[in-house]
């Protein structure tokens, strides 16, 4: 099957492989003591393997959690030191997470251990007034359309801005006009 992975997460102005612990931690400190403070974490990574369920490699399934999961706890380990009460945590989540899709069974692999991920972070985050949100995309990202990537980013800001009590750590967009 094809492949496409994109494995970079942009911290400032670095690139850096969002699945190398050490590096992605050094480059949020580095950016966190740049600034003193994060008050808003935005996860969008994810692995893309055109395969089906059955044509996936153990290993391909575990390097691609590693980027579309895992990299979160990195960030957030990394992050947790520079944020304070009303910082937000925010990802990207993808309707394949309820709906599989058969020729790429590891993104909504992703999408589910994503979700379930961000609302653990949520429940042990809140006591100290950070939250944590997945929004789970429910639609084809496609410009000019309700799913623009504009659109979504608008909506991950707004929920951003949402205040503690009235949280929840899924969304689901369901479009924009």
């Amino acid at each position: 099957g094809q492949e496409l992975q994109s494995e970079g997460i942009t911290v400032g102005w670095t690139a850096v492989d969002a699945t190398d612990v050490d590096a992605l931690t050094t480059a949020v400190a580095r950016l966190g003591g740049h600034g003193g403070a994060i008050h808003h974490l935005h996860f969008n990574p994810s692995a893309f393997r055109l395969k089906s369920a059955i044509d996936l490699s153990v290993d391909e399934l575990l390097s691609d959690i590693a980027l579309g999961v895992a990299s979160l706890l990195t960030a957030v380990r990394a992050t947790r030191p520079f944020m304070s009460a009303g910082a937000r945590i925010t990802a990207t989540g993808g309707a394949t997470a309820d709906r599989p899709w058969r020729d790429a069974a590891s993104l909504g692999v992703q999408k589910a251990a994503l979700r379930n991920l961000v609302t653990a972070l949520d429940l042990a985050l809140a006591p100290d007034g950070i939250r944590a949100m997945s929004l789970t995309v429910a639609g084809t990202v496609m410009s000019g359309t309700a799913f623009a990537p504009e659109q979504i980013a608008d909506a991950i800001y707004d929920i951003g801005q949402t205040e503690a009590e009235f949280w929840a750590s899924e969304i689901r967009f369901t479009g924009r006009e």
